[in-house]
């Protein structure tokens, strides 16, 4: 701990240091037509080894000024821009001033050929739709992923939860050399791969795979990240081994394993454990446990946890234990076909015991419900998925990608619950005991082929299909007990099982107008079709089988919906601008049958509706940008809302659709704005959105005297939500010392409407959090970064029991990585949680500390590593859930402390390098 200390003080001592500046400045300008070039890369290095000290962006008049610490050796100044031959000039750094006048930038004579030396590449490349960063020239610690490296990125920030953000757009694609990498979702290549092999961090707009093949502009503003593997090592193999066994038989487990070659790579992943983790997550400090900087994968309120868009694990919180191999298959056929498949092999256990305190706003009372569950899940799943582009000739291409998914449940569980009145008598007492196991089948397929005509003319085909099964059988045996009714005693099984089959086509063809606009004409069809057939069975004593069909709680449900949809629309691309609109009109026949108690019911309409959407984006400047889209939508109702079926499955809840539900109209709009200055290293993004819906579908739900509910559906007036927010980044890089600190705020809003024992109410609620992050970063020797987040949760009411009901959270951590002394490599982890309206029996607030110390060994080969989860041993799940009608606090079985030891072997190989070791080197 003296040590750590001292490290810190150090560094400290460092960063107020007083050091010697050189100031430099210039304007840099086309050599041919003598205009300034903005947005130009300006980059000092050391000239002897090429090693980067800082850099610059151009602003619109050419212009240029860098104040830097003075180098101790002769230096460079390089001048870059895509497309012009790099300017350079060298200076010895005797002196404290550097004009550089004028630099004129010469038209490179091949710009498809431009080459750029390795050590002299520019940080960063503005090129007209493509942001690229140059990996070697942010530095990171050692062993680190690709996620370490983004970090460092100035622009990009990674949320807790791992959501990436370019200037604050979202990231939702993750391309390795231009091809997914298990899943485009990305988590796997930016835990797992290691930093030093990427060569280029290219940033694009998300298009989607239509707008890929025909050249258009994205509609979307979400990013894309492809990461270049330098060609040096995009032949050989590296990957990481570790194993790890702690305290109450905690134990980890991790394999990656990559062997590239040209087009061809192969890609293994595989794990094991019982810490609430995937285990795909390679983190050089914590590898897969829980916590801040280790997620490598997305979780859930409700404990599940996925990847790549798949989710694993059961659906409750609790402790899971997982077991997963993956394989990624990547090539090239024919030298025209690309191709890509993964496949995955899942198994979990979850365990969890929960207990809940809700709170039940009636407008005749207010009643308080307690439960307690024991949840037991079990699961196995098989997912297979692939991609094949077929390029047919320079102006047709076809792109296919099947996948399929096979996976089985179990679930056991255990639940009681008791309801009272505001006296504190019973109103009702239930217990259940559920076993179920739940099989479930899908296939899922797109098709895309685009061909290009002359006079700039082009078909788009898209078509997709998706098939599902669910099996379902639930043996259930319930007792549930009223005040002032009969009781409700079961045991019975339920067999539910559902087909659903959704395809869609659709055709586009545009043709040129002017050199900057098109004209576009479609049409899409749409067809749902969907059954659910659900038999129960009671126990019969005499027989000793469940063989009474019990007709009230068994149904026979079908729906069917065909759509047409013509369109027409604009398109206008242009330098600066991007805009399209397209209105037309959609043609629904709604078809919905049920066979209940013996009577057939059908319910069929036919509706004609408005259709249009529209974006618009601007850029003002390389700097600043706008983005503007509207939607409007309209939603049918589901079979079982309109349906006269009732539902009877829930002893305390009884379901009963409504023929007379109208459809939900909705009304989108979202609006962003950028402003991102390069040269400054800082930026704002701010956005807004706004949805209004006409005849929302709510429940509408009445109590009787016992608590016992029966629930319809009903159409209510408009309602509305919104949301908006913004944040503000900037970084400072000074030497081997980089600061970087965001701080955002977003607010969302939403007034809804529903109905309660026939009584209309309206709910105004509102979520406010501000939240700040902060980054300091002195290499190879520490990382500190700490950040907090506040929440506040405001809820009104009108025509309700209560007014109001509010609460506030308080999020606080520290992220501490230490990279001495050599060969040592330690991390601290600590978070603050506090909730200010938790009920009496659950705790308010909780410290959540991880610790972790790690020594490299055996020429780096080896890692050994001791980590404690939860060194205080205070985590906890409290959660609380304001709904309009109800206050909900819950509690689940968490993780607690535990010491985990664990060792790691590292395998690189790349081209004609290796490792010492003995590595095999791949020709």
């Amino acid at each position: 701990m003296k040590n750590l200390l001292y490290v810190i003080f150090l560094s400290l001592c460092a960063t107020i240091q007083a050091q010697q500046k050189i100031e430099i400045k210039g304007k840099v300008i086309d050599k041919k037509t003598k205009l300034p070039v903005s947005s130009a890369t300006i980059f000092v290095s050391i000239a002897k080894d090429s090693s980067m000290i800082d850099y610059t962006i151009t602003n619109n008049s050419g212009n240029f000024l860098m104040n830097i610490k003075k180098p101790n050796t002769a230096f460079s100044v390089n001048a870059s821009f895509v497309g012009y031959e790099t300017q350079t000039k060298v200076f010895e750094g005797t002196e404290t001033d550097y004009d550089l006048g004028v630099l004129e930038l010469a038209e490179a004579a091949n710009e498809l050929q431009e080459v750029i030396l390795k050590g002299s590449a520019p940080p960063i490349l503005i090129k007209k739709d493509t942001l690229e960063f140059n990996a070697a020239s942010f530095k990171t610690g050692p062993d680190a992923n690709v996620e370490a490296l983004l970090k460092q990125l100035p622009g990009v920030e990674i949320d807790e939860e791992g959501k990436i953000t370019v200037n604050g757009k979202e990231v939702n694609n993750i391309l390795v050399n231009g091809k997914p990498f298990f899943g485009k979702d990305g988590k796997i290549a930016t835990q797992n791969l290691p930093a030093e092999i990427i060569e280029k961090v290219q940033v694009t707009d998300t298009k989607t795979k239509s707008e890929e093949l025909s050249g258009e502009a994205a509609s979307s503003e979400n990013k894309t990240i492809n990461l270049t593997i330098a060609e040096e090592n995009n032949k050989g193999q590296f990957g990481k081994i570790m194993g790890g066994y702690g305290s109450d038989e905690r134990y980890e487990s991790s394999l990656l394993y990559n062997r590239f070659k040209g087009d061809r790579k192969v890609s293994v992943l595989a794990s094991s454990n019982n810490i609430n983790s995937i285990g795909f997550s390679m983190n050089e400090i914590f590898d897969n446990m829980g916590g801040g900087r280790s997620r490598s994968v997305y979780y859930n309120d409700n404990g599940s946890f996925g990847i790549n868009n798949l989710r694993f694990g059961a659906n409750d919180t609790g402790i899971t234990q997982s077991s997963m191999v993956g394989v990624n298959y990547q090539d090239k056929w024919l030298g025209k076909i690309d191709n890509q498949a993964s496949y995955f092999l899942s198994n979990t256990e979850t365990r969890n015991d929960n207990r809940n305190n809700t709170v039940n706003f009636l407008p005749t009372g207010t009643t308080f419900s307690e439960s307690a569950a024991r949840t037991r899940a079990f699961s196995n799943g098989h997912n297979f998925s692939s991609e094949f582009e077929y390029k047919i000739d320079s102006t047709a291409s076809i792109f296919f990608s099947p996948s399929l998914a096979k996976s089985l449940a179990k679930n056991y569980s255990n639940r009681n619950q008791t309801t009272r009145n505001e006296a504190g008598d019973v109103l009702n007492s239930s217990e259940f005991d559920n076993d179920s196991r739940t099989e479930n089948d899908q296939f899922t397929g797109n098709f895309t082929y685009y061909k290009n005509f002359k006079r700039k003319q082009g078909l788009t085909v898209d078509a997709s299909l998706d098939n599902s099964r669910n099996n379902n059988l639930t043996q259930t045996a319930s007792a549930t007990t009223f005040a002032d009714r009969p009781d409700d005693i079961r045991n019975q099984r339920q067999f539910d099982n559902s087909k659903n089959n959704n395809f869609n086509i659709q055709s586009e063809f545009t043709a040129k107008l002017t050199d900057s606009t098109r004209y576009a004409l479609g049409v899409r069809y749409e067809l749902l079709d969907s059954k659910s057939v659900l038999e129960t069975f009671d126990f019969d004593a005499g027989s000793g089988n469940f063989d009474n069909l019990n007709a009230a709680q068994s149904n026979d449900i079908r729906s069917n919906t065909q759509k047409i949809r013509p369109t027409a629309g604009i398109q206008w691309n242009s330098k600066k601008v991007n805009f399209s609109a397209n209105v037309g009109a959609e043609f629904v026949n709604f078809n919905n049958e049920s066979d209940y108690l013996g009577i057939n019911s059908e319910l069929d309409k036919n509706y004609v509706f408005p259709d249009a959407n529209a974006y618009l984006s601007y850029q003002f400047s390389e700097k600043k940008s706008l983005y503007v889209n509207y939607d409007y939508d309209v939603q049918l109702p589901q079979a079982q809302q309109i349906l006269p079926v009732e539902n009877l499955s829930d002893p305390l809840n009884t379901f009963i659709g409504n023929s007379a539900l109208d459809p939900t109209y909705q009304h989108s709009f979202y609006l962003s704005f950028n402003n991102y200055d390069w040269a400054q290293r800082a930026g704002l993004f701010t956005y807004s959105g706004f949805t209004y819906s006409n005849n929302s579908i709510v429940s509408s739900t009445v109590f009787d005297d016992s608590f016992k509910a029966v629930t319809t559906y009903e159409n209510v007036g408009d309602t509305y939500n919104f949301y908006f927010g913004g944040n503000y980044s900037k970084s400072y890089k000074k030497g081997t010392r980089t600061f970087k600190w965001t701080t955002a705020i977003s607010m969302s809003g939403n007034f809804s409407r529903g109905l309660t024992n026939a009584v209309d109410f309206t709910n105004e609620s509102y979520r406010i959090s501000p939240r700040v992050n902060l980054s300091y970063t002195l290499d190879k020797v520490i990382d500190i970064m700490p950040s907090y987040n506040y929440t506040m949760f405001l809820n009104n009411y009108t025509n309700y029991i209560i007014d109001e009901a509010n609460n506030f959270t308080h999020r606080a951590q520290l992220q501490f990585t230490s990279y001495v002394p050599k060969n040592v490599i330690g991390g601290i982890d600590l978070s603050y949680n506090y909730n200010s309206n938790i009920a009496d029996g659950f705790r308010k607030d909780f410290y959540l500390m991880n610790v972790s110390l790690g020594y490299e060994f055996w020429k780096k080969q080896l890692i050994a590593k001791v980590k404690v989860y939860d060194l205080l041993d205070q985590n906890l799940n409290a959660r609380r859930t304001i709904t309009p009608t109800a206050i909900i606090d819950s509690e689940n079985t968490v993780l607690r402390r535990y010491v985990m030891f664990s060792l790691t072997y590292n395998l690189k190989s790349f081209g004609d390098k290796k490792d010492d070791g003995g590595m095999i080197i791949i020709h």
